[in-house]
């Protein structure tokens, strides 16, 4: 089952003109959302879908309120009837169609999408976790770069490498020859009592868990975040490495080339996102 508009309507039934501007032309940007019976972190999924809408010019509708939104979530998944009490949602929002680069109209339609997931809190995983840099294509630093648009070629291509090559991840560089983020998710570096992560204004995406990380760091007495450029040479540097999505929680590196690492305060960040979702 799926949400179009508003309708709910059998996947097998689900039909996307073929002029679809998401599909045409990538004009179109979405949310992945962890849901266990309500939707997590809704406030922060909500206020950058709305950013990422005024930054690409779309216009959003009146209804398009946090209660609307949410209830077009839920209503989505209580038609599954599905005894699972966690969910992947994905919430698309594409330009009506018409038009070729420039658009006729800056309106929008929307689709929502859910799959059950198999653990309802983030859990530690202890499997081997190596990751490698891809290096065949680089990321401009700007705002378009922290959208979750449809415009992800250079993630699949970079998928593609990692799964060649037998890697869990890789990171991705900027136009500045500096770390970003990995293919689907942020990336932290510990290194003693400091975590540091790469600004938006690096070209990372802007990740709800990504916010949430730092505001646990934040109100730590043991650590101090530093957001600012990561230079390769730092990764094997670093004592911890880890990559955070709303999907996955926190993946651990365990490897990058010779260079082994802890998983101490991984483990611990998982324990205290695990403690919010029990609370929400």
């Amino acid at each position: 089952m799926v949400n179009i508009n508003g309708n709910i309507v059998k996947s097998s039934n689900a039909n996307l003109f073929i002029e679809n501007r998401g599909f045409t032309y990538g004009d179109s940007i979405f949310e992945t959302i962890k849901v266990n019976n309500k939707p997590l972190f809704w406030e922060s999924h909500y206020f950058r879908l709305m950013s990422s809408m005024r930054i690409l010019r779309m216009e959003i509708p009146m209804s398009f309120t946090p209660e609307f939104l949410e209830n077009e979530i839920m209503t989505l998944i209580r038609s599954l009837n599905s005894k699972s009490r966690s969910y992947r949602v994905k919430f698309y929002v594409y330009r009506k169609y018409g038009g070729f680069y420039t658009p006729k109209s800056s309106k929008i339609e929307y689709m929502i999408s859910a799959t059950n997931l198999e653990h309802d809190l983030y859990y530690s995983d202890d499997s081997e976790y190596e990751i490698e840099l891809f290096k065949d294509y680089l990321i401009a630093p700007n705002l378009l770069s922290s959208l979750k648009t449809n415009n992800k070629v250079l993630n699949v291509v970079g998928s593609i490498f990692a799964k060649e090559n037998n890697y869990e991840n890789c990171l991705l560089l900027n136009t500045n020859k500096n770390v970003i983020e990995a293919l689907n998710g942020n990336v932290f570096l510990v290194k003693d009592k400091i975590i540091k992560t790469p600004p938006i204004s690096d070209g990372c995406l802007k990740g709800v868990l990504r916010n949430e990380i730092i505001k646990i760091i934040n109100q730590s007495e043991n650590y101090d975040i530093d957001e600012s450029s990561i230079s390769p040479f730092e990764l094997q540097k670093a004592d911890e490495i880890f990559i955070t999505n709303v999907i996955q929680g926190i993946n651990s590196v365990t490897k990058y080339r010779k260079k082994i690492y802890t998983r101490n305060l991984s483990k611990e960040l998982i324990k205290k996102l695990n403690l919010i979702l029990r609370i929400s």
